[in-house]
């Protein structure tokens, strides 16, 4: 793990192979205090992934190690989020009581509570593969690669109590995107904005949008212009605006991937 100033001068702060695990995949996420949390989707005592924090002088701790309790959640892919009382979130790829990932609350302490077990319930999601985000009421929400009721995915909301709605099925109408993969994100109104990596028009990926009360409305087809970027892949941000930006692993003038603006 490292720290670049402004200025480009690096620093690591540790080397995770001395700490017995190798190849952290997600990104962080800093508290308060200028401490960092991540997770490794194989390493810990049981194999199955684990929750870090390394302070800002480099001290490194195992807070949580997944596999070790019935039904728990493992191999967790995607990055966390913070409530206000510092407990984090995330999701599990596999695990949970039906096999096919979870949404997992960690309190400061290190103590994990499986919220939801993806395959529990008729027509849910399964295989969920990136982050959460977090509305006012501390409801999370995102998304699974697979499951639903088309089999194509689905976005999905758990309350803070663990009852999860499905709010929408990708392939419910014709040229949905399916296959999304990338956290999140909220506009002023509630709405959720997302990509998938496959479908739409051109079957190149979308752009989508999903109401409070769950109905889709695909915003764009990416391939469907001269140039056009393919495959989107990492989240969106918005500008003050409300111009959307991405990025796509595919397409473009050069065939290496484009950064695309979205207007709204």
């Amino acid at each position: 793990m490292f720290k670049l100033t402004s200025s480009g001068t690096e620093t690591v702060l540790y080397n995770f192979q001395s700490g017995g695990f190798i190849y952290p995949y997600p990104g962080l996420v800093v508290d308060t205090h200028g401490n960092l949390y991540g997770n490794e989707p194989y390493a810990g005592e049981n194999g199955q992934g684990i929750v870090f924090k390394i302070t800002t002088v480099g001290d490194e701790t195992v807070l949580y190690a997944f596999g070790g309790q019935s039904s728990d959640g493992f191999q967790p892919n995607a990055g966390f989020i913070f409530d206000k009382q510092g407990n984090l979130y995330g999701t599990t790829q596999s695990g949970g009581a039906s096999n096919m990932g979870t949404v997992f609350k960690l309190a400061p302490s290190g103590v994990e509570t499986v919220l939801h077990s993806f395959g529990s319930q008729s027509n849910d999601g399964v295989y969920p593969f990136d982050g959460l985000v977090l509305d006012k009421h501390g409801n999370l929400y995102g998304t699974t690669l697979q499951g639903g009721a088309n089999g194509y995915g689905s976005v999905f909301k758990v309350s803070p109590s663990g009852t999860e709605t499905v709010l929408y099925s990708f392939g419910s109408q014709s040229r949905d995107g399916y296959a999304s993969h990338d956290s999140l994100v909220f506009d002023k109104q509630g709405n959720l904005y997302g990509t998938t990596y496959f479908g739409g028009a051109n079957g190149y990926g979308t752009v989508f949008k999903v109401t409070p009360s769950g109905s889709e409305t695909v915003l764009y087809s990416f391939g469907s212009q001269s140039g056009d970027g393919l495959f989107p892949f990492g989240s969106l941000i918005f500008d003050h605006r409300g111009n959307l930006y991405g990025t796509t692993l595919g397409g473009g003038a050069n065939g290496g991937g484009t950064v695309f603006k979205l207007a709204q």
